[in-house]
């Protein structure tokens, strides 16, 4: 593969992520070992050509000799394309651009509601996009309202065995509940908060079927057992919201307002 010099490209270096795949381009020889650097780093280079906020969004490809930058998945595919020119028709492919563009959109608005850092001091916090935090929040809340749908089969004799409109009213309840109540707390982060509660919900989601992954294997079918799986992970999910809260500086009444409502679900489906 070939080596693309003269360029360095600035990343998150507090987006797993990020530091994961441009660490691959090192190793891989795609990229020279010095042409990585952290965003929270560049104060002071002389990157005339650079948008700053614009390089918060979008991963920014600066090329050392030009001064010419390029962003996004287009930094990406210029460091792969150069390194691998056989992909590079596949790349120009409309499709290829139609689908990996969104993609890449949809993860690099969200990452940081995917894996939250202290708002405080992380300088390469990516703009509140509308639309990909809604597609985001929609994703985490289909996903996590089949899950839920699935795993209560498992609860029979406990709990109604659910269906799926159920689960997605309840979790739309919670999207509902908790947007009112960080409208009266702290409003302008109202999209930062659901999208967090979101990833929550979706981690626990899975963490729900690994458990019934371990039961199946396991040839364990006692509803009580599954019931402590989730309870379990309910209990991880608080403690995890209010690890959350301290990095978005949320009182704790954000986290009681989320306990509140699982209560009174818990109580209504039982009744």
């Amino acid at each position: 593969m070939k080596t693309l010099f003269h360029h360095v490209l600035i990343f998150d270096h507090q987006c797993p992520l990020c530091k994961t795949y441009t660490g691959v381009f090192i190793k891989a020889g795609l990229l020279e070992s010095k042409g990585l650097k952290p965003y929270n780093e560049i104060e002071g280079e002389n990157y005339t050509q650079l948008d700053l906020d614009r390089a918060r969004n979008e991963i920014a490809l600066v090329n050392t000799q030009t001064g010419e930058v390029t962003y996004g998945l287009d930094s990406l595919l210029k460091i792969v394309g150069n390194g691998i020119p056989l992909l590079k028709p596949v790349f120009e492919t409309s499709a290829f651009q139609w689908f990996f563009r969104r993609l890449y959109k949809f993860i690099s608005f969200n990452r940081k509601v995917i894996i939250p850092t202290d708002a405080n001091t992380d300088r390469c916090i990516p703009d509140v996009n509308v639309k990909y935090r809604w597609v985001f929040i929609v994703f985490a809340w289909l996903v996590t309202s089949l899950v839920l749908t699935h795993y209560s089969a498992h609860l029979a004799g406990l709990i109604p065995v659910s269906r799926f409109f159920r689960e997605f009213m309840i979790c739309g309840g919670q999207i509902l509940f908790q947007g009112v109540l960080m409208n009266f707390i702290a409003k302008p982060i109202t999209l930062d908060y659901l999208g967090n509660m979101m990833t929550i919900s979706l981690a626990g989601s899975l963490v729900l079927l690994v458990g019934e992954g371990v039961c199946r294997l396991c040839h364990v079918t006692s509803p009580l057992v599954y019931a402590a799986i989730f309870m379990g992970t309910a209990g991880l999910m608080l403690l995890e919201h209010l690890r959350r809260m301290k990095l978005l500086h949320l009182p704790l009444l954000a986290s009681l307002g989320w306990v509140v409502y699982r209560i009174i679900v818990l109580i209504i489906i039982t009744l």
